[in-house]
């Protein structure tokens, strides 16, 4: 795991979860600046106590508890506590959780999350045994497990994701500004420049691209930088080379925003994600004992758990088969 100190951070891919990020961390000092992503954010507290400022409001997420963040949703990251806290993650793509969505929800429309926040220890768990699964290679368990607890979240916190609809003139604005930024993010204009070229003022498009996107032009163009040098550095770029592409001005200028936004800095995260076929790699041959275990866990039912609700039992104590995507025979 990358890090220093009391901070420790891994983030990666198993290659048999297409289109899922899989992160383990424990941060203490760490900040992360106002940030959105492509995937879902499905993170689980194990220790401690996150804070995240999400639709205009604090939001605490602590032991046993599940922050979820829907794609393209600002949000930032801190400590709630002293001790800071210690997590894992999943960050699946909207096409596997609308694909999810559709075999086991009768929700309509783009499926998201309609909380911030769930207070779940058995969901939380299912993303811990996610992680396990997908650091021991066991393929079988990391997708079964990923669908169960999708499935259980979408049940317990899911609905419509409402659809951002540019309307109004302020909306057609901020969505031009958007453009010229993504074409031009290497070399972009100046504020007074970009809403002159637009035939705006200044604070006219500041405030426009505030009110479209969650933050003013300049926070979205260093999100959306550090979101291509993941793309450049996952087909093969260095970070010298990264940085330079998207328009930092070195590599440690990509360094400091990159590990303020992902959480840990790229040259950890190319290797990681470099490394997570290599047979000579950390990746472990998981025992039949532990991949019975585990399934056995999940689909363990207590005749007096209601399937609708979370449960405050952890995931060795009880589970519902209907949370499941799957018969446990096949």
């Amino acid at each position: 795991m990358a890090g220093s100190g009391q901070e420790r951070a891994r983030h990666w891919q198993y290659a048999e979860l297409p289109g899922v990020d899989l992160l383990r961390a424990r941060y203490v000092e760490k900040i992360f600046v106002r940030h959105t992503h492509e995937n879902f954010v499905i993170a689980a507290v194990a220790e401690g106590v996150e804070v995240f400022h999400h639709g205009g409001a604090d939001q605490y997420a602590g032991p046993g508890s599940l922050a979820l963040v829907n794609p393209d949703t600002p949000h930032t990251g801190r400590a709630g506590v002293p001790e800071g806290w210690r997590y894992g993650a999943v960050y699946p793509s909207p096409e596997t959780v609308a694909e999810i969505a559709a075999e086991t929800t009768i929700l309509r429309g783009t499926p998201g999350f309609s909380s911030p926040v769930l207070d779940d220890p058995y969901a939380a768990g299912l993303v811990h045994q996610v992680l396990r699964a997908a650091e021991e290679g066991n393929a079988l368990a990391a997708d079964t497990l990923l669908r169960v607890a999708v499935t259980r979240l979408l049940r317990l916190n899911g609905g419509p994701l409402p659809q951002r609809a540019v309307r109004t003139a302020g909306g057609r604005l901020a969505a031009r500004a958007r453009g010229v930024l993504d074409e031009r993010m290497a070399e972009p204009p100046t504020l007074e420049r970009l809403a002159a070229d637009l035939g705006t003022s200044s604070f006219a498009l500041l405030r426009a691209f505030r009110d479209a996107y969650g933050m003013p032009p300049h926070t979205w163009l260093t999100d959306a930088r550090v979101r291509r040098a993941r793309h450049l550095l996952d087909a093969g770029s260095t970070p010298a080379e990264a940085a330079v592409a998207v328009g930092f001005t070195d590599q440690p200028h990509l360094n400091r925003h990159f590990s303020r936004i992902v959480g840990v800095p790229p040259g950890a995260y190319q290797r990681e994600r470099k490394n997570v076929q290599d047979a000579g790699g950390r990746l472990l041959v998981p025992s039949d004992a532990w991949h019975n275990r585990q399934l056995s866990q999940t689909y363990a039912t207590k005749n007096t758990e209601n399937p609708t609700r979370p449960s405050s039992a952890t995931p060795s104590e009880s589970g519902s088969p209907s949370d499941c995507p799957v018969s446990p025979s096949g």
